[in-house]
């Protein structure tokens, strides 16, 4: 029996169809959930100096806000145990029921502080609460990136993979971008004290409302075929029984080494010239505020455009090549981009664009040389655990560092340290093999 050409044409145009609402949804639901991680991650340092009094009652407002920050620092210590328990659950139990549990964990920790009654009214509850929430928020960011970059890499075609891991940074960034700009439309329709009464909670409100939409995306959101592939293979071999991830992943020291010397200088820099440079501007250099955030805000969307171009590139001629040029390069311009920011917000503009063109280079790609790093059974763990503790301990301290060395009056002492941190990166992207298009099973 025949089968009529039509009838071919219309099967073959049909399971396009099913391939593109396949993608759609990935990438939807990736995109919607990691960009929600990461408002609720860094909205509550936008917001910490109006809501500081709510939760703490010393008298002092900078009391109050150091004290509140504190909570902020306690979160990045949660993040490494994070890496591990959601990695296990990638590991183990699969990669979509990893990002949904932890979507939904930061999501009841921005509602729950959004709804906390204030120290007013319960005491010494509320600082409790708050740090609980943040606890539950650092556990569920320090697995998302591990959890999210492994299903997506997996995901991608591997001709295209460069390309699909642009949307961790890039969807990351429209979250952070989505809190700043709210923070700035707020700070424009509310007076200062309505923003210290009931204005910050609407953005943790919102963060908790979102997040449960995520949630809804990620729970539709099906297995990736070289997981599931992978976890029968090991079950049959083993009947039944998976070796420890632990012992999997300490098995693999040159593989952890690796994934830390990547993010030393990658975190630092980042945090430098993506997140803090607005602040210490404004703090330091005496920039007027409202022209720094938006020097940051338009730096940012320069960002955005040149992740999924570094993406590509790496697609076309390779890993190493686009994360050398850009790394070396940053690291070089350490002293004249610093030089640049006087006490303008053009300067402030200029600097921060051409840092982040550079830094694309590599946030577009890393996702993608993780998950072709690891084998299939510790893919997300053996990324989770040392990235979480590298960027706990260098990218949490970046601001503070540039800061108490400008304090000291010897701001390029920072830079200097920035750039050893850098020359560590480098090193290590030399000694990775080149993994464009890599078949992601072959190791298993």
């Amino acid at each position: 029996m025949t089968v009529e050409p039509h009838h071919s044409q219309a099967v073959e145009a049909a399971h396009i169809r099913v391939h593109k609402q396949s993608t759609r949804k990935t990438l939807v639901g990736i995109g919607t959930g990691n960009a929600m991680e990461w408002y609720d991650w860094n909205v509550y340092a936008t917001f910490a100096a109006f809501f500081s009094h709510q939760f703490f009652h010393s008298g002092d407002p900078v009391t109050d806000l150091l004290s509140t920050l504190a909570i902020f620092a306690v979160g990045f210590v949660a993040r490494p145990f994070g890496g591990f328990v959601f990695g296990w659950i990638a590991d183990r139990k699969g990669r979509q029921l990893s990002m949904t549990i932890a979507v939904a964990l930061a999501s009841v920790g921005s509602l729950v502080i959004g709804i906390t009654p204030t120290y007013s009214t319960i005491g010494v509850l509320a600082p409790i609460i708050l740090l609980i929430c943040r606890l539950l928020q650092g556990l569920a960011h320090g697995g998302e990136l591990p959890s999210a970059q492994t299903y997506l890499s997996e995901m991608a075609p591997r001709e295209k993979r460069g390309l699909w891991s642009s949307l961790i940074y890039f969807s990351g960034t429209i979250g952070v971008l989505f809190g700043t700009l709210l923070g700035a439309v707020l700070a424009m329709l509310l007076d200062k004290t309505q923003m210290g009464d009931f204005g910050w909670r609407i953005p943790f409100i919102l963060g908790g409302l979102f997040g449960f939409y995520a949630l809804y995306l990620r729970s539709k959101m099906t297995e990736t075929e070289i997981f599931v592939e992978d976890a029968e293979m090991e079950e049959d071999e083993g009947h039944g029984e998976r070796p420890s991830v632990l012992r999997a992943i300490l098995a693999h020291p040159k593989l952890l080494l690796q994934v830390i010397g990547l993010v030393i200088g990658l975190t630092v820099i980042y945090y430098t010239w993506a997140v803090a440079a607005p602040a210490y501007s404004i703090t330091v250099r005496h920039m007027s505020a409202e022209g720094a955030l938006w020097a940051g805000v338009f730096a940012n969307l320069i960002f955005l455009i040149v992740l999924p171009l570094w993406g590509a590139l790496s697609d076309r001629i390779g890993r190493k090549p686009v994360m050398l040029i850009g790394t070396v390069l940053i690291v070089v311009l350490m002293f004249p981009l610093s030089w640049l920011v006087k006490d303008q917000a053009w300067q402030l503009f200029v600097a921060m664009a051409i840092a982040l063109i550079l830094l694309g280079s590599t946030t577009a790609v890393v996702p993608a040389v993780y998950a072709e790093m690891f084998p299939t059974s510790i893919r997300a763990t053996g990324l989770g655990v040392p990235y979480s503790i590298a960027v706990a301990l260098f990218g949490g301290t970046a601001g503070l560092i540039q800061t108490a060395f400008a304090d000291a009056g010897n701001p390029n002492a920072f830079n200097w340290y920035a750039m050893a941190m850098g020359v560590i990166s480098i090193l290590t992207i030399l000694t990775l093999k080149e993994t464009k298009g890599k078949d992601l099973a072959e190791d298993d």
